[in-house]
């Protein structure tokens, strides 16, 4: 999960941008059980009254009120109230904790009115009377008001808030209000309020969504590029530590992961702490003595969670191995279905992509399975909650320590803290998985290519490169082996002239072609360019002045136009010249749109041929320095090879040549033939040398040529094209 919240690290402008949303979406969300509470408590139960201290009073119950305050306090609630033009005192204007103090203060006082009245008989003004005549002591009325305080125990806050409205309403119909008016007035200006709140709430929540999809897709796209880049600057050595199947699995699958992750991330997991601990905090200060049931809903969650993660942790891990065997066997089977149809074993490979696809479905099934435990068991939860919040709580509103409107509220709260943690179990489904994807994607951003470029490249800018290539004492093995597949190979191919390589099958031919582009660096000596290292000059360099040809011809989706012009710098006519030397003009130009020709992904829509000759143009269009020919000619029946050497031959005239053939006839007339056998050099010189000399070279010539050619190849001489 780190290697998650590290991605996101890189947009940590629009990541804050979606907290502070967040944590305005939660607080819209949190206040909208208080007003649910008022409502019930105040709209309905109080008619209205929010105040222990009264809009409006009379003279004598301010007189009255002031009978159980001590002089600093009468004096407080004296100057919080003006006298009007009916003789009666309105209160200032004043909120928030200001007005609490005020409430606090008058909520007692009237409590001890209301008491004396109906519990004593005796009238407020009796007992000024009786103060002011001595019979009674202001300290006494202060200590009885404090016992009665204290007699209410833990919910008397509660308790004075409940009789204090009471009173007060009786004090606004004493002075003539229209109380429906008034209680009308409070419902419609909180359930205004509420509205509202849930306005901004829908407005930020959709704001954060879009911000939180916005920054998931850029980091999708940025990956994707990441890991893209990263596989383009890869050897061979790296491709083939991850496989081609593996690299696009990560590339696809598990970075849409990621991607999904993200956004749950930044939605619901940021979210669900916020909610949460506001959560909390609302609970804390709504004076319910419920709040034990929090600690045990949240501890039960917790227990549960870990339990489901421990079990489906390694499983989820698992998974992405079996997708990556999934997607290798498909690619197999789809790669070469032809093979497998010509030999029949279309029930084989049936049964072993079932294998693959019984063991992926048998994994994701046992996570789901214990997976879709959670959402039923997290159902459970709440309702149990809910049950034990009404159970408990309608004690409370039976024993009138709890308001109904308490009780609700504390239910809605409890209901967002639990849901808080529902969301985290839900996105917890994922986060395994995506974790394991994140750290998949992070192995192949921070692999370290083996074949880099040089800090200061030799020659970069100079265009006088000739084009000789020199192999001086090189040796190479693949990763992991133990014994090199080429051993201390050493020749030069110069300028002008054809290098041609021959040998049984896996003496290494390609091997040693694919080290001179750099598709694999040498173990041992080294491989110069016009005299420098060709470690010492960047990739790029060094690739431009070679045109290569692959054994197995590969073409791109698009067009014909756009593969002959694949090197980016070929004019149309250098393109056409070199569809005319690769002999593929002919069959270009009876296509309908010529060189417009659609070409389908991997060249399916040509034959191999056809594929090979416009291969071969894609490398002579380049013009390069140095061509090889990794057995580019098998393809070509033999007119058509024998027809494109001869052009090749005007066009290369002054360009090296290395050729990989496996046919003689192919490199019959080559500067110079070096046969290998077993990754070392057998043999060296042209054809009629090595037919004296190289014992090897004279078995691939009999296998392959009859009598009569072996007796008319020994006594020409001449270039390699020149037959």
């Amino acid at each position: 999960m780190g290697k998650i919240f590290q991605y996101l690290s890189r947009y940590k402008a629009a990541v804050s941008a979606i907290i502070l949303l967040l944590i305005l979406q939660a607080y819209c969300d949190l206040s909208l059980p208080q007003y649910m509470s008022d409502i019930v408590d105040i709209g309905i139960q109080q008619g209205g009254v929010a105040h222990a201290a009264p809009d409006e009073m009379r003279e004598e119950t301010l007189e009255h009120l002031c009978l159980f305050l001590d002089e600093e306090d009468a004096a407080v609630l004296r100057n919080a109230y003006v006298k009007n033009d009916a003789g009666n005192y309105e209160r200032k204007k004043m909120a928030g904790k200001e007005l609490e103090e005020l409430d606090e203060l008058v909520g007692m006082p009237f409590v001890a009115m209301s008491s004396m009245t109906k519990e004593m008989g005796m009238e407020p003004k009796d007992l000024q009377m009786m103060l002011e005549s001595g019979q009674i002591a202001k300290e006494q009325i202060l200590e009885m008001e404090e016992e009665a305080r204290k007699n209410m125990g833990d919910m008397s806050e509660t308790l004075i808030a409940q009789r204090a409205g009471l009173l007060v309403k009786e004090e606004y119909q004493a002075l003539g209000w229209d109380l429906g008016e008034y209680q009308n007035r409070y419902m419609l200006r909180t359930g205004g309020k509420m509205l509202a709140m849930a306005v901004v709430m829908m407005a930020v929540s959709i704001l954060a969504g879009l911000l939180a999809a916005q920054v998931s897709a850029r980091l999708g796209m940025e990956l994707r590029g990441q890991v893209f880049q990263k596989v383009i600057s890869f050897s061979n050595r790296e491709i083939e530590q991850f496989s081609t199947a593996s690299l696009i699995t990560r590339s696809t699958n598990d970075i849409q992961q990621i991607q999904m992750v993200a956004v749950m991330l930044l939605r619901m997991v940021i979210y669900a702490p916020i909610i949460g601990i506001g959560g909390i905090f609302k609970v804390a200060h709504t004076k319910t003595g419920m709040g034990w049931i929090i600690g045990v809903a949240v501890g039960t969650i917790i227990v549960l969670v870990g339990i489901l993660m421990s079990v489906t942790m390694p499983k989820f891990k698992k998974m992405q191995t079996l997708v990556d065997r999934m997607n290798l066997v498909s690619r197999e089977i789809l790669t070469g279905v032809s093979v497998i149809r010509a030999f029949s074993r279309e029930k084989f490979e049936e049964k072993r992509f079932a294998g693959a696809n019984r063991d992926l479905m048998k994994t994701q099934l046992f996570t789901s399975r214990v997976m879709s435990m959670m959402m039923p068991a997290m159902m459970l939860i709440m309702n149990c909650i809910t049950v034990m919040i009404v159970w408990f709580g309608s004690k409370g509103v039976d024993l009138g320590n709890l308001q109904v409107g308490d009780m609700m509220a504390f239910i809605t709260y409890t209901m967002q803290i639990v849901m808080a943690f529902l969301m985290i179990t839900m996105v917890s489904v994922m986060l395994p998985r995506a974790g394991v994807a994140a750290n998949r994607i992070d192995e192949v951003i921070t692999t370290e290519a083996t074949v880099l470029d040089p800090q200061q490249p030799a020659k970069e800018d100079s265009a006088d490169w000739k084009g000789k290539v020199v192999f001086e004492d090189v040796s190479f093995s693949y990763p992991g082996a133990k014994e090199h597949a080429i051993s201390h190979i050493s020749f030069a191919a110069e300028p002008g002239k054809t290098t041609a390589i021959i040998g049984s099958t896996g003496c290494g031919k390609s091997t040693l072609l694919n080290l001179i582009p750099r598709f694999y660096d040498v173990t041992e000596g080294r491989i110069t360019m016009d005299g420098i290292d060709i470690r010492d000059m960047s990739q790029k360099k060094l690739r431009d002045l070679i045109g290569y040809v692959p054994q197995k011809g590969v073409l791109f989706s698009g067009t014909i136009a756009s593969n002959l012009q694949f090197a980016g710098n070929v004019s149309e006519e250098g393109m056409r010249e070199a569809a005319r030397i690769a002999q593929a003009e002919g069959f270009i130009l009876e296509k309908e749109e010529q060189y417009d020709s659609a070409i389908a992904q991997g060249g399916s829509n040509v034959s191999g041929g056809q594929k090979q000759r416009l291969s071969i143009a894609r490398a002579i269009a380049k013009q390069p320095r140095v061509y090889l020919f990794d057995d580019s000619f098998s393809a070509l029946d033999y007119k058509t090879d024998v027809t494109l050497r001869k052009a090749l031959a005007e066009k290369t005239g002054d360009a090296a040549v290395i050729i990989v053939a496996q046919r003689i006839s192919t490199i019959l007339h080559a500067d110079q033939i070096i046969v290998l056998e077993d990754g070392q050099i057998a043999g060296m010189g042209t054809h009629r040398e090595l037919m004296e000399q190289c014992e090897i070279y004279q078995e691939i010539a009999k296998s392959q040529l009859s009598e009569k050619e072996l007796n008319e190849t020994s006594a020409e001489k001449g270039g390699m094209f020149h037959e």
